[in-house]
């Protein structure tokens, strides 16, 4: 899969293409339909299949002073975008100055001049442009005219009928739920960062722990969770499972919430390692021990809770996320 970090001056393998457009944070089972799409319909016609994203996420530029919401950083995105199959990605720098486009100029200068556009695809609650003034319905017409189509895929929908959404992935994280997020996903919710130096009082107490800040993430309901984390080795990534704290820790220095990570059966060094964290089972909620007997053997019950779990639930991560749905298309 190729990238582009911008727009304009595009080669020609990323020109006459089929594209989706969209934020795609989380690129969960309605993404993947909408992404799925245009995949279908660039292999009938023969044409390259690629998704026009946008980075940082508006949200980000319009309420800079929000909380921390994102489910998938672009690494991420990029990774699992990749492994639905498209040929290429443009994630373009979203500013003011981009922002400032109405829906009609980004029509002209983004889909027709640069990327010469022969199809787009687009979710059924898709805007754009300028006070999110264009639509699906803006795009058939602007199609019809400038000599592009436009497919508009419906919501996809779960067993229960509720709308996969990324407001639904938020809801469950922090209801401490991640197998219910996983679900609307298709594939385990999913952290990285770099390991950071701690205070090693995990390594004191027997259970060493890898740390990382969670930044612009949504942050997940604080408490205790069977985990599985990547280990990154050249271009594969080693799996192992483990168990993890997100919270403050009350019991010590009630510090901003941290995600610590022990690994079982591991004795390697993964400080300043780039360490990926899916969370599988939340456990219990984060709470205060009186003593050290207390918070071992609350630490000893939760690694063997995490073991059984993780014995039964298979590895369902962005190297093999399930395959895309496909939704009801217009147009």
């Amino acid at each position: 899969m190729r990238l582009y970090r911008h727009f304009t001056e595009l080669p020609a393998e990323a020109r006459g293409a089929v594209v989706a457009l969209g934020n795609f944070d989380g690129v969960h089972r309605g993404h993947q339909a909408v992404i799925g799409a245009a995949l279908d319909i660039a292999r009938s016609i023969g044409t390259p299949a690629g998704v026009l994203t946008f980075e940082p996420h508006p949200r980000a530029l319009f309420g800079p002073t929000v909380e921390p919401f994102r489910l998938t950083p672009f690494r991420i995105k990029a990774r699992l975008i990749e492994a639905l199959g498209v040929d290429f990605v443009i994630a373009q720098h979203f500013d003011r100055d981009f922002a400032s486009h109405t829906a009609a100029e980004f029509v002209d200068l983004v889909l027709v001049r640069s990327l010469e556009v022969r199809h787009v695809v687009v979710g059924y609650d898709y805007l754009f442009g300028r006070n999110r003034g264009g639509d699906a319905a803006f795009l058939m017409e602007a199609g019809a005219v400038r000599g592009f189509a436009v497919t508009t895929v419906d919501a996809v929908k779960a067993p229960d009928g509720d709308i996969y959404s990324s407001t639904r992935v938020r809801g469950h994280l922090v209801g401490g739920r991640p197998a219910a997020a996983a679900a609307v996903l298709g594939h385990d919710w999913e952290v990285e960062g770099r390991v950071e130096t701690g205070d090693r009082r995990g390594r004191e107490l027997g259970y060493p722990t890898a740390n990382l800040h969670l930044g612009e993430y949504q942050p997940p309901a604080t408490g205790v969770y069977a985990v599985r984390a990547g280990i990154d080795h050249g271009t594969a990534t080693v799996w192992h499972d483990g168990v993890a704290n997100f919270g403050r820790r009350p019991s010590f220095d009630d510090r901003p919430p941290l995600l610590e990570v022990h690994l079982f059966d591991f004795a390697g060094d993964l400080y300043h390692q780039h360490l990926r964290v899916a969370l599988v089972e939340y456990l219990r909620p984060e709470r205060r021990f009186e003593g050290r007997d207390a918070l071992q053997a609350q630490m000893a019950e939760d690694c063997l809770r995490a073991r059984a779990i993780l014995a039964e639930r298979h590895l369902w991560t962005h190297e093999a996320p399930s395959p895309p749905l496909r939704g009801k298309r217009f147009g």
